[in-house]
């Protein structure tokens, strides 16, 4: 690195650096071997010897124990670290240390005894819950849930339908090369499912028998409800799936197709009312694929839910957010990292997941382009719910009480002026106008629900969606 390149890489200062962290001097080599600890559990970074905190390059004496004195304080990180060190020869005679850190492999790394990782420009310690989070994820690449293997289960115990179905729009997508088998342990091995001639458990999640899945992996669970009104007090209709992850993402979309909210619309120049699913089924399918491969397997009770209400639509899945993401970081460009990667694989290779890492980004996109807000990510509480809300009036199946078609169709109307309408000009659009003392009662009868208010006295009120 050159003293320009420290100038640059100094000339803000060290305020809210995930990656840089600044020192006057190798007096202060425990903080700076505690930063960049910090820096392998999070994202890498520098840390720099003989800069300020606010970016001025001062540079320091350099001895001939110096950089040796860095390095040992170093070594004090474990898992042991080599870091690049370097001195950089200043103008005025002096030299700034860099220690180059690149984001750690064996995380976590822990510095005297403490795990630390970095947040802003601060370095804070590891609660018990993120260091046992963090060594999950690092145990992961090689043990997971996923590839040990399926203790008595062969190829016989499979839908080998749905498996030859799978190679074969691989191979006609262009995403995987054509065996030249059709033979059943030669396409699993093909797909990475077997090792030393046994069948892996990612193989019965993907495409296993249902009667075996149900009795022997209660965990590949769809659970579909379509509620009455705004929480879970009533519902309209519930039911329980179980079956390999294909099966289920079709049970899903079937359930969908039949229960998804319309939305109705009124486009110029139509005297008709458009009526379109609340939500777009690309969107919804994106979030489903999503659930079934980044889900932890190994929740014995858990599944993927799919909740139907009043005023949202949500698919929740069992298991957090893994790999430091964040919900806010989904729906910006972020490395693939699939929780269940043999898994995610085969559903790619499928032709269900289209792009790697940019399902959630797809999933606003299309909401975007339906008029819809941007869905929620959620993770509490053990899940991970995507949230899908309307961006206009879905009738309501049940709000205390029933409310009538036409009561319906002044909501619609409402909904598309923002600005309100006056009476008259309800009764004129309404598809199947009624009397005016029909309509009255109506927006009478909205009133009371909370569904509609009027602004303004006497002829001049107009009246909006609440």
């Amino acid at each position: 690195m050159t003293p320009e390149q420290v100038a640059a890489l100094s000339a803000n200062g060290e305020a809210m650096s995930e990656t840089l962290e600044l020192k006057r001097s190798t007096r202060l080599r425990k903080e700076g071997a505690q930063s960049a600890c910090a820096m392998l559990n999070h994202k890498g970074g520098y840390v720099l010897f003989g800069v300020e905190d606010d970016g001025r390059v001062i540079g320091q004496e350099i001895g001939n124990r110096t950089i040796e004195e860095v390095t040992q304080e170093l070594r004090v990180i474990e898992p042991p670290v080599f870091p690049a060190i370097e001195s950089v020869l200043l103008d005025n005679g002096l030299s700034v240390i860099v220690v180059t850190v690149h984001a750690g492999q064996n995380r976590p790394y822990s510095y005297r005894g403490r795990a630390f990782r970095r947040f802003g420009n601060t370095d804070r310690v590891m609660s018990r819950e993120e260091y046992n989070q963090v060594l999950l994820e690092r145990m992961h690449n090689e043990q997971r849930w996923e590839n040990h293997y399926a203790e008595g289960w062969s190829a016989a115990d499979l839908d080998l339908t749905e498996l030859q179905r799978m190679v074969g729009e691989s191979i006609l997508r262009g995403r995987l090369d054509d065996p030249g088998s059709r033979e059943p342990d030669d396409l699993l091995r093909g797909l990475g499912l077997v090792k030393d001639g046994r069948l892996l458990r990612a193989a019965p999640v993907l495409f296993g028998e249902r009667e075996r899945v149900e009795a022997e992996l209660t965990q590949c669970l769809l659970r579909v409800a379509r509620f009455r009104g705004i929480d879970r007090t009533e519902f309209h209709d519930s039911r329980q799936f179980y079956g390999n992850a294909f099966d289920l993402f079709r049970q899903a979309e079937r359930y969908l197709r039949e229960n998804l909210p319309i939305a109705g619309r009124i486009v110029p120049n139509l005297f008709e009312r458009v009526d379109d699913p609340l939500y777009p089924l690309e969107a919804l399918r994106e979030a489903l694929a999503n659930a079934i491969c980044h889900r932890d397997y190994t929740i014995g009770g858990g599944s993927v839910a799919i909740g139907i209400y009043d005023d949202r639509l949500e698919v929740t899945s069992s298991g957090s957010l893994h790999f430091g993401l964040t919900p806010e970081q989904l729906f910006a460009p972020h490395e693939s990292l699939p929780w269940n990667p043999l898994i995610a694989r085969v559903f790619y290779r499928r032709g269900i997941i289209e792009e790697w890492g940019r399902g959630t980004i797809k999933i606003a996109e299309l909401t975007s382009s339906a008029g819809l807000p941007q869905p929620e990510i959620e993770d509490l509480a053990g899940s991970v719910t995507v949230r899908f809300r309307p961006g206009r009036y879905v009738p309501l199946q049940r709000v205390r009480l029933d409310i009538t078609e036409r009561q319906q169709a002044i909501l619609v109307l409402l909904d598309t002026a923002p600005s309100g309408l006056a009476l008259r000009e309800i009764i004129a659009r309404l598809p199947e106008p009624g009397t005016e003392r029909q309509v009255r009662e109506d927006l009478a009868t909205l009133r009371t629900l909370n569904l509609a208010l009027p602004f303004g006295h006497g002829r001049g009120a107009r009246w909006r969606r609440l």
